[in-house]
């Protein structure tokens, strides 16, 4: 192996600084997560140019060996530099051209359930660790486990049900290291598991599950014994007709259960699995092995056992032309075009990551390992490497809708955001179908592609719809992948690309902002420490954005910047659910977000949505009449008394506010309510923080 030039920490930290504009933060992400290190951990790269170069250089190899006409470096180069136009993802960044280390550029795998038995409890216990050492994060399904006190053969006699288990898988997790950070796992469970509700509120014991996320599969069956008010079938096996565990239980009561525990955790996640099921392409070919069972850790990526996927993006506010003038625009034409070369490099991806996963059987052959345990490993690579090959799944998506919205003079969550967002995501998506359906044409297609297996499938009818050429020519050529699309959080590399994240808003326009590390790596400072024992460093953050849009136009007042009052904090919930479900139906997989306005408020009347306490639709109205029997004008006494509620595994700042009439309400400081301005009679929006004692608040009448 050639020598390279290695840099000090402190020497490419300053030469990455400079890169950065001068801003610390993105600098220290990409040399603590992207940066190339050989075997001693030095450092082999300064600036995400040498990593860009790296892996142009492998995409060049790959499309020399696969295309008629191949990419050229020079070509690859111009769409990856500079975190501009399209973006691996951390896996494929730290891992192509990496020949230090023996890894995967899949970001996202699902293994197995475990089966009902302890064989099978170990077998999907390593399998987790075995991903999780080649950097990918893993996601499991645990509805085939018995629940606690049913009878066994072995010594205990009774289970002690999933709880347990989930503590062991998430034990794990946190066990294995991923230089700089801890695995990722996601566990999900049916809602028709008897022990669904001891799983959703298992995260209120901040010492329990703290390594995994959890997610329940809600079934149609239950979803609409909720709405009709009736029971539903509790049962194990949970997709046995002749289950041995069978019980009824009141549908309103188990979701308003999850609902509380979802409010006081931030989980369980909720997957709408029916849905999930027939809207995938991928499940067309469950005979073939690509049946759906669980969700990778962010819960983007609904994937079979033993697939994975890669992720890549596009940055869309490199599309916005002319960007905080009256003059802007979104080049769609262009972004049409590059969705197409996005999704080539993602196909480029699937053949390095079959390499890499020889590389890695080829390490396991040699390993000093007695047989009998190498064994074990060999066929969990070769199942993935099978599912790579015959599906050659992708997950191409987006980053900095936030800052695209804003750049072309839009309010997060308005209509003409969710209008525009939701062109965006189907120009995405037909730009990367027809790439992989050219593709097809001249590669040929996924290994079990049939056309006869997918006609029926519902996202793919409405490509029909919008495309009918396009759909046509999938008939007759196939794809090249078994299903395309995501969008991933993107935390990291947005960070990187000085944008907000995936679909996300912008989350606040100044913060301090903290970013988890290993305190035994080099130059690393630890500024907080959680309940957990994991180590963060804190920046203080300024939107990069921010700083473009006081230059184009002049102004410094935040306040008239097209983010502000529609940050993270500020958009309602009803209207950031619209924007999702815009994009969501141009998506195969599913999308990663984060809805941080409460849509409930807590009160020791129990749970109420935000708008049976105040009314939304009036501000701007005179409607404080002491008398009127719809709305209550409290003149309360302020009781602000700090609680501490555990949230997301941590905690957050809970207000109680005590009115007049006896009711308390207890929700985050951000939370708003309107107010009378009694010196002009009108009505305004103010946080629960800035209430004073004697101010005038709106609050619907309810019985308490």
């Amino acid at each position: 192996m050639v020598d390279r030039i290695t840099y000090s920490y402190e020497e490419a930290l300053e030469k990455s600084i400079e890169y950065f504009g001068g801003n610390e933060l993105p600098a220290k992400v990409f040399l603590d997560k992207y940066a190339l290190r050989n075997k001693e951990l030095q450092l082999l790269e300064s600036t995400p140019d040498e990593m860009f170069h790296r892996v142009a250089t492998e995409l060049e190899r790959i499309e020399k060996k696969k295309f008629k006409t191949p990419m050229t470096y020079d070509e690859i180069m111009s769409y990856i530099k500079g975190f501009e136009r399209i973006i691996p993802q951390g896996s494929p960044l730290s891992g192509i051209g990496n020949p230090y280390q023996f890894v995967t550029i899949s970001n996202c795998y699902v293994v197995e359930s475990p089966v009902d038995s302890y064989a099978g409890i170990m077998k999907t216990d390593e399998e987790i660790v075995q991903i999780s050492k080649r950097r990918g994060g893993v996601g499991t399904d645990i509805s085939h486990l018995r629940p606690s006190g049913t009878s066994t053969t072995n010594a205990a006699r009774t289970s002690t049900g999933i709880i347990p288990f989930a503590e062991r898988f998430s034990n794990t997790i946190r066990e294995v290291g991923q230089s700089g950070r801890r695995g990722a796992l996601m566990l999900t469970l049916s809602i028709h598991h008897p022990e669904v509700l001891d799983f959703a509120k298992c995260k209120r014991d901040l010492t329990k599950v703290t390594g995994a996320n959890i997610s329940i599969r809600l079934s149609n069956e239950f979803l609409q014994a909720v709405k009709d008010g009736t029971e539903y079938e509790m049962r194990w096996p949970v997709d046995s007709k002749e289950p041995e565990i069978s019980k009824m239980v009141d549908a309103r009561e188990v979701w308003m259960e999850i609902v509380e525990n979802a409010h006081a955790t931030a989980e369980p996640g909720l997957l709408f699995w029916d849905n999930i099921i027939n809207e995938s392409p991928a499940d067309c070919y469950a005979d073939f092995g690509y049946r759906t069972t669980s969700t990778n850790p962010c819960g983007e990526l609904p994937l079979c056992p033993y697939d994975s996927c890669r992720l890549l993006l596009l940055n869309l506010y490199s599309y916005v032309k002319n960007p905080f003038t009256n003059k802007s625009y979104f080049d769609f034409d262009a972004f049409y075009a590059d969705a197409q070369i996005a999704q080539r490099f993602m196909d480029d991806l699937i053949d390095i990551e079959i390499e890499m996963i020889d590389k890695i059987i080829n390490k396991i052959k040699t390993d000093p390992e007695l047989e009998t345990v190498k064994s074990r490993e060999l066929e969990l690579w070769h199942k993935m490497k099978k599912a790579c090959s015959n599906g050659r799944r992708t997950g191409t998506g987006i980053t900095a809708l936030g800052d695209t919205i804003a750049a072309l003079g839009y309010k997060y969550g308005s209509n003409k955001s969710i209008d525009v967002t939701e062109e965006i995501y189907k120009t995405l998506k037909l730009g990367v179908y027809r790439s992989s359906v050219d593709m097809a044409k001249e590669l040929g297609p996924f290994e079990v592609w049939d056309y006869e297996l997918e006609k029926k499938n519902a996202f793919l009818k409405r490509i029909k719809e919008e495309d009918s050429q396009l759909y046509a020519d999938m008939k007759k050529y196939g794809r090249r992948n078994i299903a395309c699309l995501t969008t991933a959080p993107a935390g990291t590399v947005s960070i990187e690309s000085q944008t907000t994240s995936g679909i996300e808003p912008v989350y606040m326009l100044t913060m301090i902002r903290r970013k988890k590390v290993n305190p035994n790596d080099e130059g690393v400072r630890v500024d907080y420490r959680d309940q957990s024992g994991d180590c963060w460093q804190e920046f203080e953050v300024f939107h990069p954005k921010l700083k473009v849009w006081k230059e184009i136009t002049g102004k410094t007042d935040i306040k008239e910047s097209p983010w502000y009052g529609c940050c993270a904090e500020d958009i309602n919930w009803q209207n950031r659910v619209k924007l999702q479900s815009a994009a969501q139906k141009h998506v195969d997989h599913s999308i990663s977000s984060c809805i941080t306005s409460d849509s409930l408020i807590e009160t020791d009347s129990g749970l109420f949505y935000f708008d049976e306490l105040t009314d939304l639709e009036s501000i701007g109205e005179n409607h404080f009449r002491d008398n009127d029997k719809e709305v209550n004008v409290l003149n309360h006494k302020m009781e602000i008394v700090k609680l501490d509620e555990y949230y997301n595994n941590g905690k957050k700042q809970v207000l109680s506010l005590r009115l007049l009439n006896g009711l308390e309400i207890r929700c985050t400081s951000n939370e708003k309510f309107i107010v009378l301005n009694d010196k002009n009679g009108t009505e305004e929006w103010k946080k629960i923080s800035e209430i004073k004692e004697g101010d005038r608040i709106k609050i619907k009448n309810i019985d308490h």
